[in-house]
């Protein structure tokens, strides 16, 4: 079945700083990442690439490449490239969708968005300059609440270098964790838990007393080398568990 018609990639054959094979996948990217080219979408044939490009087949092939590389695209034989499917990630301790996790517990889910700003990383915090880049961050903090109580305390940074059409999400309407899963696919993560009290404004938006046994879930994650986001939620300690499955492997 012929797809509906669907934008095509801006045409604009030199970017200052970028190759041309840069701007095409840059091009092919922003539209998958933007949701206007849904999983399943066959992307335009190479030959209509060269053609809107002015370019060789060659610079084309290697756009589309590293597209395949990074998990966006696949091609498939005779048939022309693909926008691929979300993969299923499977880890220790995969990245949890609060809301998801709410809902399936039977339970009413609410978000608020707290704070949202724009700035630079601050100096001194390498993981910021990292995320960072030569751009600027996305600062948001949110909480989470089921059945009316609050569940979790959301303080997370977002690159926007890495992703930029996040500038123009309203996370007032949708929580950030969700749009990031969504719409930014991830090729590697990285957790760190831990066992805090709860500070003075912490237990406020939590509404618990101050010192409360909390657990801390601190995460990054990168798409083929380029750092996305990092978030800190803070979980009251009786609110939330962690399960991870494990299969036996054998001794070395």
């Amino acid at each position: 079945m012929k797809p509906a018609p669907e934008p095509t990639p801006d045409a604009h054959p030199r970017v200052a700083g970028h190759t041309l094979h840069q701007q095409i996948r840059s091009s092919i990217e922003k539209q998958i990442l933007s949701g206007a080219w849904k999983p399943g979408y066959r992307i335009p044939f190479e030959h209509e690439l060269v053609q809107q490009y002015g370019c060789s087949r060659m610079t084309v092939n290697k756009a589309i490449g590293e597209l395949v590389n990074a998990g966006l695209v696949v091609r498939r034989k005779r048939a022309g490239s693909f926008v691929a499917q979300p993969p299923i990630h499977s880890a220790i301790l995969d990245i949890p969708d609060i809301q998801a996790e709410i809902l399936e517990r039977g339970q009413t889910y609410a978000y608020t968005l707290l704070r949202r700003s724009l700035r630079k990383p601050v100096s001194g915090r390498a993981g910021e300059r990292e995320l960072a880049g030569d751009g600027r961050l996305i600062a948001l903090q949110c909480l989470h609440s089921a059945n009316g109580r609050p569940f979790a305390l959301e303080d997370r940074l977002i690159s926007c270098k890495a992703v930029p059409e996040a500038a123009a999400v309203d996370f007032a309407l949708t929580s950030p964790g969700a749009w990031l899963l969504g719409h930014v696919p991830w090729t590697a993560a990285e957790h760190r838990i831990a066992a805090i009290g709860a500070s003075d404004t912490t237990a406020t938006l939590l509404d618990i007393a101050k010192g409360t046994p909390c657990l801390l879930l601190e995460r990054r994650t990168w798409r083929d080398g380029v750092a996305i986001t990092q978030v800190r939620q803070t979980f009251p300690g009786d609110s939330f568990d962690l399960v991870a499955k494990f299969t036996p492997s054998r001794a070395r």
